[in-house]
């Protein structure tokens, strides 16, 4: 995936990517334990993550391009009335890869896991409440597993994105793409 993205010149950040991967996929598969919590459902900790990689993309982008990184700022053609306004699109631009990162992974775990414990919730009263319901709870049981299932496989998948895009947005600082 960072030979696809990045190139030969992003080899020296596989350490960091695999170690940011293993991270969050440890992580989201530790919270679909019973009584456990998926500590990358909290904002605080997908937005620490996402601003390593930010700062590091930062970092990358000085140490390869030195202040001719500010020249990202402004694309070459741009009418002299559009300055102000393509800066400040720019900056924002700069900003956004931290927003993306940190939101998306916390957006969707903690939607994923709030289904699972409202469903199991149900399925707990259902079973508790005795009687026909007993028999009944059987049936958001089954929704359950099956949406354990798809939240493991939704663990996986984020794990994989935060590091495809962490990959692609140092590709993007390295090769001084726009």
């Amino acid at each position: 995936m960072l030979a696809q993205t990045v190139g030969t010149a992003g080899q020296a950040f596989f350490p960091f990517i695999y170690t940011l991967f293993t991270f969050v996929l440890g992580r989201n598969l530790l919270g679909l334990i019973p009584y456990s919590y998926t500590v990358t459902s909290h904002l605080v900790v997908t937005m620490t993550r996402a601003r390593a990689v930010w700062i590091g993309k930062r970092r990358v982008g000085f140490r390869r391009h030195g202040r001719k990184i500010f020249g990202r700022l402004l694309p070459a053609g741009t009418p002299f009335p559009m300055i102000p306004f393509m800066v400040a699109l720019e900056r924002l631009g700069f900003t956004i890869t931290f927003i993306s990162l940190s939101v998306r992974l916390f957006a969707n775990m903690m939607a994923g896991h709030i289904l699972l414990k409202v469903i199991a919730g149900f399925a707990w009263t259902m079973m508790t409440a005795g009687g026909r319901r007993y028999l009944a709870h059987f049936v958001p049981m089954g929704v359950l597993f099956r949406l354990l299932r798809l939240e493991t496989a939704v663990a996986f998948i984020q794990a994989y994105i935060f590091a495809l895009l962490t990959c692609i947005y140092l590709g993007d600082v390295i090769h001084g793409g726009h």
